[in-house]
């Protein structure tokens, strides 16, 4: 079912400022500075909005001790507020060095179990950061597609024993264009899925792109772009998302702000801006 949805990422503000944990540290638990909002009262205010499904970045759990992460999942289920996927932000599984590609994959495990912990169906990893040199071949050949799908998979089949779904992104070096990325999802064999981001591609190509990957797509995150005075450009959200729906979407739909807020606005009224343009496409 098309869905709304939103990233903690939108309510970053209110969420405070964590440290960006990636696997060379810092440690996964630890205080998030400037908080106005928990992350356990979230969920609650997320239906109050009518936004009843969400994904949270990995550095924005102030703990992943067992008990924090079952009074999260509490959290949801009594706001009835799905916990769609966590979005794990780094770990470079395309590293060159064995001994740190395992160290990263091996933090990329320990997000997968805090996906599981709390509930989430799905977990988005990202499919490397390494730039891939083009040399005009078959890219489901080229040595840096081949690792990439290859961990992807191992990740998905160690999610998938924990009842979580890997997906990846048009996100980061190793996925920046279309070709790549399903070049990648290819050699996965269906055992990985996709969210496809409106703002992750640039350029004059960008919408042959996205709609080159949407059919493949389990989860969007609709990033407008915003005029001079920080209004999103509704007309350039609407082509993303008929893009969307020409491809049979059928999956949660995340309002992704990031921008400057608009004059006398806060995270909420944008949400609310972009919920309303999103809302005739769903379901």
């Amino acid at each position: 079912m098309t869905r709304i949805s939103t990233s903690s990422w939108s309510l970053h503000r209110s969420l405070g400022k964590p440290q960006m944990r990636t696997p060379d540290g810092p440690p996964a638990d630890g205080a998030v500075a400037g908080a106005t909002l928990s992350l356990l009262e979230l969920p609650a205010r997320l239906a109050a909005a009518g936004i009843g499904t969400l994904e949270i970045c990995h550095f924005h759990f102030p703990s992943t001790d067992a008990g924090y992460l079952a009074d999260l999942r509490a959290a949801a289920k009594t706001a009835g507020v799905e916990l769609f996927s966590v979005l794990i932000d780094a770990g470079d599984i395309t590293h060159s060095d064995p001994a740190q590609l395992e160290k990263e994959l091996a933090w990329v495990r320990g997000w997968l179990d805090v996906a599981s912990a709390i509930g989430a169906s799905h977990s988005r990893v990202i499919a490397g950061y390494a730039p891939v040199e083009r040399n005009g071949g078959d890219l489901r050949e080229h040595p840096l597609i081949q690792r990439s799908a290859a961990n992807l998979r191992a990740l998905a089949a160690y999610g998938t024993e924990r009842g979580v779904q890997v997906i990846t992104e048009n996100f980061r070096a190793t996925a920046e264009r279309a070709d790549q990325l399903l070049a990648i999802l290819e050699l996965c064999d269906g055992a990985v899925g996709l969210c496809a981001d409106f703002g992750n591609f640039k350029g004059p190509t960008k919408y042959d792109e996205l709609a080159a990957i949407e059919p493949r797509a389990d989860s969007a995150h609709a990033k407008a772009l915003y005029d001079g005075e920080g209004h999103p450009d509704r007309a350039e959200m609407e082509r993303c998302l008929d893009l969307m729906a020409e491809a049979g979407f059928d999956g949660p739909v995340s309002l992704i702000f990031d921008t400057p807020f608009h004059r006398g606005e806060d995270e909420w009224d944008n949400l609310a801006a972009l919920r309303e343009i999103v809302l005739p496409y769903t379901n």
